[in-house]
């Protein structure tokens, strides 16, 4: 994907907030080029707004919260999945309350709407991380590394749970990939944690309607799974969701092992920091006409030389 891209039309939405279990009101706003990803706390006075950068990012506890000009907003990761999974660089999201809505626990309503409202390129280029040799961090029996290549995710789990035991996914970061393999995939938890959780007062908008809950042996949704791996894919939802934090897609080969938000963020910064393993690139006309592999032909045709 070349040019940057915005929505082509506002949209609004509404939902219960997860922990909170209070009706929060989102709209979403076109932004120009290089403007990037803004929340805005409508329902606050001077309305501040919060960078979705991985800099604002103050706390990693079981969902990714910003904060920024005073105030704080919790549960952004899945919107920013369905924005970044999408290719969206720009745009202004209101937010009547401290959480994005949980919606049913996924990316995909965000998704659908987004591409309902539909999406328009900006005549200004995108630029992207570049990887240029490995990168790693481990922490524990948790890992994240990155190698050059074509972009790609690989995420591996292990819960001690019959249904879920090991598994791995990887998927190539293409919008179409993303939109049936990805987005769909809820968030998950175990009853016993659910229960602690609402009698200390979180979770409270949570439900079988928004989640997928697991007891000892067997998944209490009345509908099962939506696909027979989905909390490893859920967990690539959330790594996508928080690398949009990056401001740039991540060209480069990404693998993680029993990650959560906090190592995804922890890796952010360390790579970061790592001046000489990447670079930001920004395809020349030349490079367009001879696109690399992992570029689709159909975001890459008709494009102006």
């Amino acid at each position: 994907m070349f040019w940057q891209k915005t929505l082509a039309h506002p949209l609004s939405f509404s939902g219960i907030g997860l922990h909170g279990g209070q009706a929060v009101a989102v709209a979403i706003y076109p932004a120009q080029a290089n403007q990037g990803l803004r929340f805005v706390r409508a329902d606050l006075p001077g309305r501040p707004q919060i960078r979705a950068h991985y800099s604002r990012v103050t706390d990693c506890t079981r969902a990714t919260t910003l904060g920024e000009n005073g105030c704080t907003l919790s549960t952004v990761e899945h919107l920013l999945a369905a924005l970044w999974g999408l290719g969206v660089d720009n745009a202004l999201i209101q937010v009547q309350g401290p959480e994005l809505p949980i919606m049913d626990g996924s990316a995909a309503p965000f998704t659908r709407l987004l591409m309902e409202t539909g999406l328009r390129s900006l005549p200004w280029p995108r630029a992207h991380v570049l990887v240029k040799r490995p990168v790693e961090l481990r922490e524990g029996d948790q890992w994240m590394r990155v190698f050059p290549g074509d972009p790609r995710i690989s995420y591996t789990i292990d819960f001690p749970h019959p249904l879920i035991r090991r598994q791995r996914y990887s998927m190539a970061v293409k919008p179409g990939g993303f939109r049936r393999e990805i987005a769909p995939a809820r968030t998950f938890g175990f009853l016993k944690e659910v229960e602690y959780l609402k009698a200390n007062g979180l979770a409270l908008g949570g439900s079988l309607d928004n989640a997928v809950v697991l007891d000892d042996t067997d998944v209490l949704n009345p509908g099962g799974l939506r696909f027979p791996e989905e909390c490893v894919r859920h967990k690539i939802l959330d790594a996508v969701g928080d690398l949009a934090l990056l401001g740039m897609p991540l060209v480069g080969r990404l693998e993680v092992g029993r990650g959560s938000h906090a190592l995804h963020l922890k890796f952010m910064e360390h790579l970061m920091t790592q001046d000489d393993a990447w670079r930001i690139w920004i395809p020349s006309a030349r490079e367009r006409r001879n696109r690399p592999r992992w570029a689709p032909a159909p975001l890459w045709e008709g494009l102006p030389a």
